[in-house]
């Protein structure tokens, strides 16, 4: 079942004495992940960003997530960050996920990321339905990313040098994710028969679909999310700007001695 929706990632709540699975960490492993199992070695297909990392500590093991060679329960902790929306089987994925794990983080483009920035390569556009995992095949839905593409403008442009967007998906992160934390059990839904749900992924929505995917929030409770956001972005800047000014130091430093050396 549903536990929370965290705000990214490395907001997950992980005892440190619990074994962790994630599940095609790529490029970018969890650093809190034990075991890290990849579908691909250095073989990218158009699926990944880079080549595989492991971190040191970590164990790396090719497999299939939707037929992973572990036990029932072996993981107290399973880790899933956009890796769903690629798979073939999203149903036969989650029944793996939740077999070999008492508990874990799943997390995709949501439907208007997709949108906003279109992958090629992602055959599924995901919701979260009322605590459901709701997905659909990305061709059923109508053209995405076909004719236009602003993704590099959303992902790369406006994440880097905008603040004012910062803070919008600081504050409201399900218009780029779908961010599901479970225990025991992960309710998902696909090619859903039920029209209510079905009008999701087509025309425009009602009133009611918005605030079912963007509840409204009182003054108070806006104003908290804002402040939280933008310390949590001033913290993040600022710890930015002293990094650089230390490897620019080292950088001199470096340059310096090496001066000395030659002469």
């Amino acid at each position: 079942m549903k536990i929370n929706t965290p705000k990214d990632r490395f907001s997950l709540s992980i005892d440190p004495s619990w074994r962790v699975l994630e599940i095609g960490g790529g490029h970018n492993p969890h650093p809190r992940a034990n075991v890290v199992v990849d579908k691909y070695d250095n073989t990218n297909n158009g699926h990944r960003a880079g080549d595989i990392v492991v971190r040191k500590g970590q164990e790396f093991i090719l497999a299939d997530g939707e037929n992973l060679p572990f036990e029932d329960d072996e993981f107290d902790y399973v880790i899933c960050c956009h890796v769903i929306e690629h798979v073939e089987n999203p149903t036969q994925f989650v029944k793996e996920m939740t077999r070999v794990g008492k508990r874990g983080y799943l997390e995709m483009p949501s439907l208007m990321g997709e949108y906003l920035v279109p992958k090629g390569s992602h055959e599924w556009v995901f919701m979260d339905i009322d605590d459901t995992v709701v997905g659909l095949k990305k061709n059923s839905v109508g053209p995405i990313g076909e004719d236009l593409d602003f993704g590099d403008f959303f992902l790369y442009y406006l994440q880097r040098e905008s603040i004012a967007f910062k803070l919008l998906i600081e504050t409201y992160p399900n218009i780029l994710t779908v961010r599901y934390e479970w225990e025991d059990s992960l309710a998902i839904e696909m090619n859903p028969t039920d029209e209510k749900v079905r009008d999701y992924f087509h025309g425009a929505w009602t009133k009611e679909q918005i605030l079912n995917q963007f509840p409204k929030r009182t003054l108070k409770q806006e104003l908290s999310v804002f402040f939280n956001a933008f310390m949590h972005l001033t913290r993040a800047m600022f710890s930015k700007i002293i990094t650089g000014q230390r490897l620019r130091k080292l950088d001199n430093s470096i340059g310096l001695n090496t001066q000395k050396v030659k002469s």
